[in-house]
């Protein structure tokens, strides 16, 4: 069987852009629930405005494709700060079903990581640049 490690990435970069997306499109509405969270522990609540750039404009160029390592950083760091500031408290926990508490951040998480490493493959929008 022939490896297609570009199709590979091309459907890890869909499915970690389009899945994170439904999160940040739920957040259009607004923030101020993040903005209390903030000021609770003692940041500044403008910090909030920073998950529309992890949870809507990276995931947009993960999914095209353009520069995919710079967005899976600025992903990575906005599921760290997440998980920092709302499940810190979950991180050696373990669900109802036996599960990671954290599981679909972790999954996140690493598929971001993967496309650090990585790049977009072949099948994306830019494919040239060290960022890509």
């Amino acid at each position: 069987m022939n490896k297609n490690t570009d199709l590979g990435l091309l459907i890890l970069r869909i499915s970690v852009g389009a899945l994170m997306l439904f999160h940040g499109i739920a957040k259009l509405s607004g923030v101020s629930f993040i903005e209390g969270m903030l000021e609770g522990k003692g940041l500044p609540s403008f910090l909030a405005y920073g998950v529309y750039i992890t949870e809507i404009v990276a995931p947009i160029l993960i999914l095209i494709g353009y520069r995919t390592r710079l967005a899976s950083l600025a992903f990575i760091f906005g599921l760290l700060f997440a998980t920092a500031l709302v499940h810190s408290a979950d991180i050696f926990s373990l669900n109802q079903n036996g599960g990671w508490e954290l599981e679909l951040i972790g999954l996140f998480l690493l598929g971001a990581l993967c496309l650090f490493f990585t790049g977009s493959g072949k099948y994306a929008a830019s494919t040239t640049n060290n960022w890509d």
